[in-house]
């Protein structure tokens, strides 16, 4: 396959090499000694054969590139170990899973990447609610018709979504590396149920995202305390007219589809599959919570993240957000495990793995 490549490239090369020889020659072909005169005659020649060496010479440095680009992309395929079959499906040699994450893990304890993903985990959470409660807020006094605005300021409903899903976008892709990029203890608990994470790191990151999730919040209301109350804080709320069923299934679907979304773009068999999986991950992660903001912004405000409704909830400390704050706690997690269930059971068919004992020693 090399060896094709080689010799395509090669022609390509010759052919775009004739062409702008052609080209040149058709567009800078010297006048006819008998129309043009003296030092015009000369310079025309000289114009003409300086652009076209220097054209040429330009060219080759542009395929020797091409050529090495080409020849690298065969090397990091064969890396991957991928081969097409007959029918033009990929399988991947050799290919295992990776072992599922044991149930208690002491030794995460001892390591310092441990609590360097832990504040990974709280810091994201932290910038991700002050800067979305932020766009809330703003939206909400610039379109506060009462107080002077317009009922068409602001950035709208299709702003806010695009704050949430930009932020996690963002976030994801900073932290992912680090911690996982979670962000959201309902994605936690869903990959902790798919044996990803282990029980100690699940609810250490659960923790940190509340925490950061309330500092964040509590920045909104320290720079915005004229704004804060008065608007609403952010606070996830089931709205007027809605029933707590809509509510509660609102959050499940919308937590489904974003987990499964999580699921889908870290699958560890379509990364040694593809090697670009990994760095594209954090798009459809972002626009994922961005569609499901825009669908359930009018029933919910959105929660499809516990941390966000909690973190909202305590610094506006009102009796509608807490008799609300349940659906935004149970919605999530059922979310979240039914599409746990529904990626590692049915789509990678793997239940016979999931379905023995957590070990704290795994041996396959």
């Amino acid at each position: 396959m090399i060896c094709k490549v080689e010799l395509n490239v090669a022609y390509v090369q010759c052919s775009f090499s004739k062409f702008l020889e052609n080209l040149i020659s058709s567009v800078m072909r010297p006048p006819e000694p008998s129309s043009h005169f003296g030092p015009q005659v000369f310079a025309t020649y000289y114009l003409y054969s300086h652009v076209k060496t220097n054209l040429l010479s330009f060219s080759k440095p542009f395929f020797q590139v091409l050529h090495l680009i080409s020849v690298w992309c065969q090397i990091a395929m064969a890396k991957n170990d991928v081969e097409v079959g007959e029918h033009g499906s990929f399988s991947a040699k050799d290919y295992q899973d990776p072992p599922p994450a044991p149930l208690i893990d002491a030794e995460e304890l001892t390591q310092w990447s441990f609590y360097r993903a832990v504040i990974a985990e709280f810091i994201a959470t932290l910038l991700f609610l002050y800067i979305t409660v932020l766009t809330v807020i703003g939206y909400k006094s610039q379109s506060d018709v009462k107080a002077g605005g317009d009922v068409c300021g602001g950035v709208g409903i299709l702003g806010i979504a695009w704050a949430f899903g930009g932020m996690i976008f963002i976030l994801v892709y900073c932290t992912a590396g680090i911690s996982g990029g979670h962000i959201n203890p309902a994605v936690t608990f869903g990959l902790f149920l798919a044996r990803k994470v282990s029980l100690i790191r699940a609810i250490m990151y659960m923790v940190a995202q509340c925490l950061g999730a309330i500092c964040g919040v509590g920045l909104v209301k320290a720079f915005q305390k004229a704004y804060y109350n008065k608007y609403g804080g952010g606070a996830n709320e089931l709205s007027e007219g809605y029933s707590t069923g809509v509510g509660l299934g609102a959050e499940i679907v919308g937590t489904f589809v974003l987990v499964y979304t999580v699921f889908s773009a870290t699958d560890p068999k379509r990364n040694a599959r593809d090697s670009h999986v990994p760095v594209l991950a954090p798009l459809p992660i972002g626009f994922a919570v961005f569609m499901v903001h825009l669908a359930t912004i009018p029933v919910t405000g959105t929660g499809i993240n516990p941390a966000r409704s909690l973190g909202a909830a305590v610094m506006y400390n009102q009796k509608k957000a807490w008799d609300d704050q349940w659906i935004f706690w149970v919605g999530p997690f059922i979310g979240a495990a039914i599409a746990a269930f529904y990626h590692q059971f049915i789509l990678r068919a793997s239940a016979a793995k999931p379905l023995g004992s957590f070990r704290s020693n795994p041996t396959y």
